[in-house]
């Protein structure tokens, strides 16, 4: 089964005035993970989409999407996988892929139908591709590590960057996810804002009653999300990405736009929101 939502691009004049509701009906994506279903969120920004799909016993593939009206959803894209689940598989181009938990499979554009099976919970991201990459599973390993942050700013963190320039090769998509250390809370912070692309972020990992203090908005126009496990956010290149959470949680990012230097951004000291 397979569902697919839009959301439009929303003009930061049009986000000042949103409510609470507005704003988490269009940049929260939750419900992405149901069993035995592909769920997809198509956004207007950069063409990104998000989504999960849940094989629970019996295999889904992903190949027709109206949305894209090409024959197959990878024609002209590219896909990052991320398995937040037990062991699953991953079959694409006529190769199967064995992913653990925390593995990232990227797959590259003109694929064709992606069959998702076994026990995995699987993340799925995508993007507009205007050349084709080679496919390629990147386990935990594989990642390249990064550690940032300290405990007295309680931003301890460690970034495990998988599709990214150091790693491999890809299109537009850059992808990996960041683990806060026990004892801090805050991601990204200090916060940045980086116009060129948009980005999204999947938080996992976290209790049922746990939630992450997700900021959003202008520097100067703050605003906010309360974010539950295995839901995401929308980030338009005006806004800036940073939040806090109760408890422990690992949040995925994932950006597309004009390039795929992770560290084109323009830092905002916290002095600076408002």
């Amino acid at each position: 089964m397979l569902h697919v939502e839009t959301r439009h691009a929303i003009h930061p004049d049009h986000a000042k005035g949103m409510d609470t509701t507005a704003l988490r009906q269009h940049f929260l994506t939750q419900d992405m993970f149901q069993q035995g279903q592909i769920r997809l969120v198509y956004t207007h920004y950069d063409r990104f989409v998000m989504g999960g799909a849940v094989p629970d016993g019996a295999d889904l593939t992903l190949d027709y999407v109206d949305v894209t009206r090409t024959p197959s959803f990878l024609d002209r894209r590219e896909m990052g996988i991320v398995n937040i689940g037990e062991t699953g598989t991953v079959a694409a181009a006529g190769e199967t892929y064995t992913m653990n938990n925390g593995d990232v499979l990227y797959v590259g554009m003109g694929s064709g139908p992606v069959i998702f099976a076994g026990q995995g919970r699987f993340y799925i991201t995508s993007a507009p591709a205007h050349r084709t990459c080679p496919s390629r599973l990147i386990t935990v390993d594989d990642a390249v590590e990064v550690n940032l942050g300290a405990t007295e700013t309680s931003n301890k963190r460690t970034i495990r960057q998988f599709i990214h320039p150091l790693v491999m090769e890809s299109c537009q998509l850059v992808l990996g996810y960041t683990s806060l250390l026990d004892g801090s809370v805050w991601n990204t912070m200090p916060a940045h804002v980086h116009d060129r692309r948009m980005e999204a972020y999947l938080y996992f990992g976290m209790t049922p009653e746990a939630r992450v203090l997700h900021l959003m908005g202008e520097p100067t126009e703050t605003r906010h999300l309360f974010i539950a496990n295995e839901q995401g956010a929308l980030s338009p290149p005006w806004s800036i990405h940073a939040g806090a959470g109760i408890g422990a949680y690992t949040f995925i990012w994932a950006m597309a736009g004009d390039n795929v230097d992770y560290k084109d951004m323009d830092m905002l000291p916290a002095e600076a929101l408002l």
